[in-house]
């Protein structure tokens, strides 16, 4: 698909909300780093991206592109249009998802656009007050794992007392606050194992020693996904890798920092930065992917602050995803079978491995060398889930239609097993299977490993 300029800046206009004929364009964006118009200008309006977007493939609107969105940055920072609660709708209707980033032919960096962008509306757009508070409630609460925990003994208790099923059987909450009924819906089942950090500050190499790495554990993933740290850190180990996990290490700043709180994620990479300084380690290891990207980035989130500039540099160098490193160093534990029978399983790529790092192969080499598996591939596989971060929260209409077609897609290749490398993804995928009536169970590739290395079979 393609349109001319002139007919698509017409509609872009439009689309605004302006009253055309008051030539009222105040109200854009500020001087602190507005979209780069040199990284606008790269764009040729070619429209390759526009098949890989997953907003525009549900809500079919050119404003709802990558192409659409930098025609209505240029246009703004060319204070043609204001930054309207219109021009803004089309800002957040983007998943971030990158995958624009990887089909455009002209290697526009529409991620420092839409990042610039976030931040700009944060600062000169006053959002309804309920989208304010929920998003006050967001990032007061999912970047800090402490917090998480405080809320579990209630949830439990919502969860156990049944209250849970009485809600999503009314769909009331549907009904009054979407955008909460969204957060209830994909909240995991809280266990023992919630409250608990049962890693040592160090764990120690199994044979001779490779490497030493440091390990990040996150948030969502310290306290909901526990056992895929504990594999890692086996994993590593086994592997010959001494690993270092700093109690004072927080979030990685993935969340505030994709939905453009800038402050926030500066605050949080620098904590981040300052737990490892004095670790000695050769890599940092994370396994989620939507974090990679972002400790990969602290060069560009802490590129203003020239206490921080090199060092964040330097962190970002030594951050590796789990996957990229151990199919890097190779392995050396020996590997079972997970299953008497062949085990054919369906590898979901998330959206900041695949887009976000270029990481595909990786994964996939590591799957193949458990004895007796092969991995089908999915119709679709560079379409975003649908998790995004937040977004499944803050735009749950989208998200779960990009849900629906991407569990589809996933339970169509025939597996008997989803291999996913995200907590979102793993969580807006589940909700998904569930309310499909699918019972395909979904882990991470790490934990294939350590059953494989550990020789217990997957019941």
């Amino acid at each position: 698909m393609q349109t001319s300029d002139s007919s698509t800046a017409t509609t872009l206009k439009l689309d605004t909300g302006l009253d055309s004929n008051t030539g009222d364009f105040t109200g854009g964006f500020d001087a602190h780093d507005p979209p780069d118009q040199s990284l606008i200008n790269a764009c040729v309006h070619c429209g390759f991206c526009l098949t890989t977007c997953p907003s525009y493939r549900v809500i079919g609107k050119e404003n709802d592109s990558p192409r659409g969105r930098i025609y209505l940055m240029d246009a703004i920072n060319q204070q043609e249009v204001p930054l309207t609660p219109a021009a803004v709708s089309h800002f957040e209707s983007c998943l971030g998802c990158l995958a624009c980033t990887t089909a455009c032919p002209s290697g526009v960096q529409y991620d420092r656009l839409i990042d610039s962008v976030r931040s700009q509306v944060n600062r000169n757009h006053q959002r309804p007050l309920p989208v304010r508070l929920l998003r006050q409630l967001i990032f007061s609460l999912f970047p800090y794992p402490d917090r998480i925990r405080l809320l579990l003994s209630p949830l439990a208790l919502y969860q156990w007392l049944g209250v849970s099923k009485l809600v999503r059987g009314t769909g009331l909450l549907d009904r009054w606050a979407p955008q909460l009924a969204a957060m209830e819906s994909i909240l995991p089942t809280v266990t023992p194992q919630c409250f608990q950090d049962n890693l040592a500050e160090t764990v120690p190499a199994q044979g001779t020693k490779r490497y030493r790495v440091g390990m990040i554990l996150g948030c969502v993933q310290r306290v909901f996904f526990s056992q895929v740290n504990e594999a890692t850190a086996r994993v590593l180990s086994a592997n010959g890798c001494e690993v270092v996990i700093p109690k004072s290490q927080g979030c990685c700043s993935a969340l505030p920092a994709h939905q453009g709180e800038t402050d926030q994620a500066q605050a949080l990479a620098r904590q981040m930065i300052d737990s490892f300084e004095d670790t000695a380690v050769d890599y940092i290891i994370i396994n989620a992917a939507g974090c990679g990207h972002t400790l990969k980035d602290y060069g560009h989130i802490l590129q203003d602050d020239p206490a921080y500039r090199d060092k964040a540099v330097a962190f970002s160098n030594q951050v590796r995803d789990v996957q990229e490193f151990l199919a890097e160093v190779g392995l050396t534990s020996e590997l079972s079978a997970l299953t008497e029978q062949p085990l054919k399983l369906v590898y979901q790529d998330a959206c900041h491995l695949r887009h976000g790092q270029g990481i595909t192969q990786a994964p996939r080499q590591l799957l193949r060398q458990i004895p007796g598996v092969t991995i089908a591939e999915p119709i679709d596989a560079e379409l975003c889930c649908g998790s995004a971060g937040v977004y499944n929260m803050l735009q749950p209409d989208v998200a779960n239609e990009l849900g629906q077609m991407k569990v589809t897609n996933l339970v169509n290749t025939g597996a008997t097993l989803i291999a996913s490398s995200n907590p979102g993804c793993a969580l807006q995928i589940q909700k998904h299977l569930l309310q499909q009536g699918q019972t395909v169970p979904l882990m991470h590739p790490i934990e294939l490993l350590d059953r494989s290395i550990s020789g217990e079979q997957l019941g």
